[in-house]
Order: structure tokens, then C-alpha cells, then sequence
């Protein structure tokens, strides 16, 4: 519980020509030998995810990536496997080996992040061995486009300054989204919905409750916990009504029984649905629900990989209940972890999980993709509060997306 979850972690990806000093480099930053160095050319090959602690930035994740010049046909494999990594990438440091300048792999590596609207720093690296005059300097970031740093990374200099222009380069929203505070005031009560069951860790509580409570008390206000049977009670013992009540989705009917009707009510998931991607697109989403047919193609994506119980949410429990508004079978895919289908356009709709586990970018590049695909989406929270007929009641705190509910 004291480590930052990676997927709120700034997300920095390391990109390169074989042999420009990639690995170096992450061991500069980190003043530690966290990556293999080697003469030979190729030696990172697939991305390899490191979680870290870079100073000043704080928590991070530095994602090192194979050489965006390899060839062949596997090296070829390699390059679109690093070029994958852009869609979970926060910010970008393109490292050049500061001898041999900039190659046509650098533009069209600069071209991909500017389409992105990633932020990209030219890292101009040996500089021990190929000293660069400042004129040198600036005619490279006025040929790029970019802020450039000269750096050895063998000596450590010029590490100060890069972490400097990291701080200012980093895209400013990265750590300023809030799950919940930012609809509360200093003082206000928020009471919890937490099931025990047996997706519940035995001595724990899951990932999106604890950080919704860090987030409460992060803004002054008053986090109260407990279970679905005892919220009735627990409201009704109340000297002042809650300014919220936030509840597992699956005791969504329950929460809303129990709950004072004009008393906010939502979920977990749909404040992750905010949290970590786009909310107005997940509700429209809803809609298409209702459009599915028997035999149509749904894809379930989850961005964990954990162990399934008997009556899971996504293999489970969603599944059931899309049957059962559509009054026939569907044909489920279901994507874990990092994985994320490339053939989008097969699916009438896509159902992902709140994306605790995944940045904010990754989440909202996933969502990106399934739109332009053609296809609606929906988060857990949103589709289970669509299906039991709430939505509009999960969304009390939002109302301004009340106009998307059909």
C-alpha cells in the first residue's frame, strides 16, 4: 500500500537508435544500473517496464525501448512492438547519438509524438566524446521542433538539466485529475459502499477504494466505510445526511434502495470512468446497449490481470445480464492486461473495466482507438447502472451528462 500504483505513475518511454545510449541513460536518471549496457547493437529488444523513483519528478515509469532503426524482419517486429508504446506514454525522450546527429528515424519519430501530442525532449547524448556547441544545439531543436538537452550519460552530465526540462515538458493534467475532490467541499461526508465478498483480497480493500478514500481525505472532507447490508443503518444513524454516497457497482440496486433520494449517488467505477478516461464518451456508449442483436461480437476488455472467481464481474456477471437484454447469446471476446485487439471494427460494443491498473493515457488512447473504429464503449460502472435502469441516478453528481441518458 506505500508503493504508487503504477498506473498513476508519470509514464516516460525511451526512444532511440540502436546504440544511441537508451540504457545509459535510465541508469543516469535513476544513479543506478537498472539496464543492461552493451557495444552490441539490439541489446533491448522488446519494451521492458521499469517502476522507479526518478528525483524531483517523483514515482515513475520508465519504459525502455528497442532501437527505432532496427531492420529485418524481426527487428522490423520490434520497432512496431516500441512504436505501440506511444499509446501509454506521458512524455517521450528521444536520445541522439550526439556524433552521429539526426537521422530520418528521429523525424519521423518526432512526427508520431507531434500526432499524438506527446511531448517529446531530444536527449543529444556523448556529449563527453562530441562536444556541441550552443549553436549546434539550438539549429537541432529548431530542426525538430523540440527542446533538446546535451548529455553524457556515461559521465552524468548535463542529467540535472534534462530533469528540469522532464518537469517542465511534462503534460500538466498527468497528476491534476482528482476521483472525487473536486466535487466536495472541505467538511463534507462521503459515505463508502464496500462489499466483502470473494472478490474482495482477504485484509484488503481493492485498488479503486483506497484511492478514492486518499482522495477524500486529500480534500479535507470525511470518509465513512461500510458494507451494502449496513448502509441503511449506517445513513440512518447520521446526525446530517452525506454530501455522497459512493458504491461498489455490483450493489448498485441495493445502494440505490437504501440511499435518501436526494442524496449523490454513484459508483467507484464511474468516478474511475472520469478519473482515468473520458466519461461523456462511455455514457453515450450506453445507448448501444439497447442496439445489440443475438450474435453480435462484444468485447470485454479488463486492463488487470487477476484471478477469476465463481461469479466474476466481467466473465460472469456482465455477460449474464447483456443476454438478458438482448434475449439471445453474443459472441464474448475477452482482452486481460496489456493486451488490446487490433481488429476493432468486428465489435457492436466494447465494455472495459474502471483502468486502475493503466495511466490515464493508455486509458484514453484504448477509448480513442474504439472510436475511431466506429464503435461505442462503455465502462463496468456505467453499463451496470445502464442495465439495472440507474444511470441516471449514478450520474446525480454529474448532471451535467444527464442529456446523454436516453
Amino acid at each position: 500500500m506505500q508503493d504508487t500504483p503504477r498506473g498513476n505513475r508519470l509514464h516516460i518511454a525511451i526512444f532511440g537508435r540502436r546504440n544511441a545510449g537508451k540504457s545509459s541513460l535510465i541508469n543516469a536518471l535513476t544513479n543506478q544500473e537498472v539496464a543492461v549496457v552493451s557495444d552490441v547493437p539490439g541489446t533491448t529488444t522488446d519494451p521492458v517496464y521499469k517502476s522507479m523513483e526518478i528525483l524531483p519528478l517523483g514515482p515513475v515509469v520508465i519504459i525502455d525501448t528497442a532501437g527505432i532503426d532496427d531492420t529485418g524482419p524481426l527487428g522490423k517486429l520490434r520497432v512496431e512492438q516500441s512504436y505501440k508504446v506511444f499509446r501509454k506514454s506521458d512524455l517521450v525522450l528521444l536520445v541522439i547519438d550526439a556524433g552521429e546527429g539526426i537521422s530520418s528515424f528521429d523525424r519521423e519519430l518526432v512526427n508520431r509524438a507531434r500526432e499524438g501530442n506527446i511531448p517529446v525532449i531530444g536527449v543529444l547524448n556523448k556529449v563527453d566524446v562530441h562536444p556541441l556547441s550552443e549553436d549546434k544545439k539550438n539549429s537541432y531543436a529548431q530542426e525538430l521542433g523540440i527542446p533538446v538537452v546535451a548529455v553524457s550519460a556515461r559521465t552524468r552530465q548535463g542529467i540535472g538539466d534534462l530533469k528540469i526540462q522532464m518537469i517542465r515538458s511534462s503534460p500538466p493534467a498527468w497528476e491534476e485529475q482528482t476521483i472525487v475532490g473536486d466535487l466536495l467541499q472541505p467538511g463534507d461526508l462521503v459515505v463508502l459502499v464496500v462489499p466483502i465478498d470473494l472478490a474482495a483480497p482477504k485484509g484488503r480493500l481493492i485498488l479503486p477504494q483506497v484511492q478514492t478514500i486518499r482522495d477524500i481525505l486529500d480534500h479535507d472532507a470525511i470518509a465513512l466505510v461500510t458494507k451494502e447490508r449496513e448502509l441503511r443503518q449506517t445513513i440512518a444513524t447520521l446526525n446530517r445526511k452525506p454530501r455522497m454516497v459512493i458504491t461498489d457497482s455490483q450493489a448498485f440496486l441495493k445502494a440505490d434502495a437504501d440511499t435518501p433520494p436526494d442524496v449523490d449517488l454513484t459508483s467507484f467505477s464511474i468516478l474511475f470512468a472520469r478519473y482515468k478516461g473520458d466519461l461523456e464518451t462511455l455514457v453515450a456508449g450506453a445507448a448501444a446497449i439497447d442496439k445489440l442483436k443475438p450474435g453480435d461480437r462484444v468485447l470485454i476488455a479488463e486492463a488487470c490481470t487477476h484471478h477469476r472467481v465463481e461469479d466474476d464481474i466481467g466473465t460472469v456477471k456482465i455477460p449474464r445480464w447483456l443476454r438478458q437484454v438482448v434475449g439471445g447469446e453474443l459472441r464474448f471476446t475477452w482482452a486481460s492486461g496489456g493486451s488490446f485487439p487490433e481488429d476493432l471494427g468486428q465489435y457492436s460494443l466494447v465494455v472495459h473495466c474502471g483502468g486502475c491498473m493503466i495511466n490515464r493515457r493508455e486509458m484514453l488512447a484504448r477509448i480513442a482507438r474504439v472510436r475511431e473504429a466506429g464503435v461505442p464503449i462503455v465502462n463496468y460502472g456505467v453499463a451496470i447502472a445502464y442495465l439495472h435502469g440507474i444511470l441516471r441516478r449514478a450520474l446525480s453528481p454529474f448532471p451535467w451528462l444527464q442529456s446523454l441518458i436516453s
